[in-house]
């Protein structure tokens, strides 16, 4: 199958992986009521086509938190995606540093922040997770300062995980012990491609940034999310920014934002930019999609930080929609795990270059030769 969308990724990513891995990446949580709006909401939105404008040059590119992207996507953090490809984690921060795009490590990735930079060149943005353990919170943000990543990316939307029901019933959850390893090894057994690159030689399968705060839970992939609810902070309010500061003195992104009031709340908080999102429908179930909660957002307080987007982003036209209902870029999580459980690094790459091109036709059929100054005229509505 030759790959000429996301959902092709996808397609090819279903195929390769063992199931338990593909439905962790492809599934959200309860119905997925609010997976299918994210996607839905961007489909229905209509653009303007216009003609006869002079659009023999065109300039993709965006600044943001002192950084020029060649176009305003980011690749968002996905946990786990070093059980996608071998070392996943470093082979996509590669794709996104040869396309000129950020590359936010997930807190719950394969590989450690430190791999990621040798492997990138760079250091990636990271993203943090609020553990109870504030020891081990300071010494990481102490290390994460020090190895020179960029921006701090505050995930805020998963004090608890949401109920996932495709991972109880591939046994991603609620199977742990022998049990959970008997099922990750017959289910690798099926996809020996995977069982090759990763399952033999993508080791080993920890989580390499948080490794030394498991203290003897979360030490397989199975106890991942159990690991996760006993760990992560639910006290957690936006006073534990200061606390954040005493170590971290670099920009700030919160993500996981859906509500006006919140947004004004993390301007207060001082941070430099937010993040539109429902956690890609992972969480809370019927709540509004991302896209239909970014313009209100973005009136609020677009003025006085960043405001990016993700969730449901699946083509080059989901990123001009984005772009025209106020967001500074476009973060993609789906479409790049797809990729690389399609085919690792390479693959990655070839589906940027996909999301590039579409861009490039959108704009030039929309009449906007300079995207930085989308806005809403680009909306039919």
């Amino acid at each position: 199958m030759r790959a000429a969308s996301v959902s092709d990724y996808r397609e090819l990513a279903r195929r390769r992986l063992p199931n338990i891995f593909f439905e962790y990446i492809d599934g959200g949580s309860y119905a997925e009521v609010t997976l299918k709006r994210n996607v839905a909401d961007l489909e229905a939105l209509a653009l303007r086509q216009r003609v006869m404008q002079d659009m023999s040059q065109l300039d993709m590119t965006v600044t943001t938190l002192g950084q020029t992207l060649a176009m305003p996507v980011g690749l968002a953090p996905v946990g786990m995606a070093g059980m996608y490809a071998r070392r996943g984690e470093t082979q996509a921060a590669k794709a996104a540093q040869a396309a000129g795009l950020p590359f936010v490590l997930s807190a719950m990735g394969i590989c450690g922040a430190e791999e990621v930079t040798r492997a990138a060149g760079v250091p990636p943005w990271f993203q943090l997770y609020m553990l109870k353990d504030r020891g081990f919170m300071r010494e990481l943000l102490g290390r994460m300062k020090a190895l020179g990543c960029p921006v701090l990316v505050f995930t805020v939307d998963l004090p608890t995980p949401g109920a996932r029901y495709r991972d109880l019933r591939s046994g991603f959850t609620g199977a742990s012990g022998f049990s959970g390893w008997l099922n990750t090894t017959l289910d690798g057994l099926n996809h020996p491609a995977w069982l090759w690159d990763v399952g033999l030689h993508g080791r080993p399968h920890t989580l390499g940034s948080v490794a030394s705060a498991l203290q003897g839970g979360g030490r397989s992939v199975t106890d991942f999310l159990s690991w996760v609810a006993k760990s992560f902070d639910r006290s957690v309010t936006w006073k534990d920014l200061d606390w954040v500061r005493e170590t971290w003195d670099g920009p700030i992104v919160i993500k996981g934002v859906l509500d006006v009031a919140d947004a004004k709340d993390a301007v207060k908080a001082g941070a430099q930019g937010l993040i539109v999102s429902n956690h890609g429908g992972r969480q809370l179930d019927g709540v509004r999609s991302s896209i239909s909660a970014l313009p209100p957002i973005a009136d609020a307080v677009g003025g006085d930080l960043e405001v990016y987007m993700d969730g449901g982003i699946r083509s080059g036209l989901d990123v001009l929609k984005a772009m025209a209902r106020g967001a500074k870029a476009v973060f993609i999580g789906r479409a790049w795990a797809y990729a690389l459980g399609a085919g690792g690094e390479s693959t990655v790459a070839r589906m940027l270059a996909t999301l590039k091109s579409e861009l490039a036709v959108a704009m030039i059929l929309t009449g906007k030769a300079k995207l930085r100054d989308a806005g809403r005229d680009l909306l039919d509505t």
